[in-house]
């Protein structure tokens, strides 16, 4: 039988649901295929451009994967940390879920995952939600202090309360048109907003632990959801781990924009920015023109990579 094209939109690891203009197929790679000899823990990802040929019993056996135009990719994580895992292909934008409490945000995540985005090519956001729990000044400085660094780097901003409602329809303008990802640790509410800006997906949700602070892996696969007309957004399991995945410890620079518009000032053309005399990096942290803990964050993550390691960083 003819070849059809369909897209990748869950992933269960052997499995993979896939859309045709038809419907849903469920597919999967054959045995002893080439795609299975990739360095990946996932050959096939959610938002793949993918060759099926249909089978009697109804199921798809998927023959090829179209070239990517961009991909989001991170290190795995355990036994594993030697392969690649794509969390998401042919994506418009990346959002870095985060939220006010419970739990509290990560500066380190949002560097890491925002590295990633770059690394991949792919425009990035942060996404601050359960604003309705900023009910102190604390809180209310985390939320000012995110909203200002990453705002001043010109990293979209949105501030919103599933719970509320706050904020939900600037999101949606965002998002409208567009294939985006939205990544974070579990309990930020990804699933629980996706379910408010489209109620029919009814995505299964949890209460984040009040005696951890952390949220349960409520979603278990990445999928794809459609939340209106050509809109998708892709929901992702959450993650407190987020290893950098093919780079250098000289590249990682280039990919935080204030860093790399310094770089060329440094006395030194290969300079790390963590030791070498004549470092403007390190000049303009001092006088206040990078953020501490932007800078803090590079630093993390110019240590992991040197030491090959694939901790969140902090």
């Amino acid at each position: 039988m003819d070849l059809q094209a369909a897209t990748v939109v869950r992933s269960t690891g052997s499995w993979h649901d896939v859309q045709t203009d038809e419907r849903v197929v469920p597919s999967r790679v054959p045995g002893k295929s080439r795609l299975e000899d990739q360095l990946t823990t996932n050959p096939v990802a959610v938002g793949d451009l993918v060759d099926i040929r249909l089978l009697d019993d109804g199921t798809g056996q998927i023959t090829a994967i179209r070239p990517r135009r961009n991909q989001l990719s991170r290190r795995a994580a355990g036994r594993r940390s030697g392969l690649e895992h794509v969390i998401a292909a042919n994506v418009d934008h990346v959002w870095v879920v985060q939220s006010v409490e419970l739990p509290r945000p990560n500066p380190g995540f949002i560097d890491r995952l925002l590295v990633m985005s770059a690394a991949g090519g792919i425009p990035a956001g942060i996404i601050m939600n359960k604003i309705d729990r900023a009910e102190d000044g604390d809180s209310h400085a985390v939320v000012a202090e995110i909203a200002s660094i990453y705002q001043e780097l010109d990293y979209p901003v949105v501030l919103t309360s599933a719970t509320t409602g706050a904020g939900l329809d600037s999101l949606r303008r965002r998002l409208e048109g567009k294939r985006s990802v939205l990544s974070g640790p579990s309990g930020v509410g990804k699933s629980t907003l996706l379910n408010r800006l489209e109620p029919e997906l009814d995505l299964r949700t949890s209460a984040v632990s009040e005696k951890t602070r952390k949220g349960k892996h409520t979603t278990a696969v990445a999928e794809m959801h459609e939340i209106g007309p050509d809109t998708y957004v892709i929901d992702t399991p959450g993650v407190r781990e987020i290893g950098l995945w093919d780079l250098t410890p000289a590249e990682l620079g280039s990919l935080m924009p204030e860093i790399r518009d310094l770089a060329d000032a440094c006395h030194f053309p290969n300079c790390t920015h963590d030791h070498e005399p004549g470092c403007a990096v390190r000049d303009a942290v001092e006088a206040g023109g990078i953020s501490e803990v932007r800078y803090l964050s590079y630093l993390n993550m110019l240590e992991s990579l040197r030491a090959g390691r694939f901790d969140v960083g902090r």
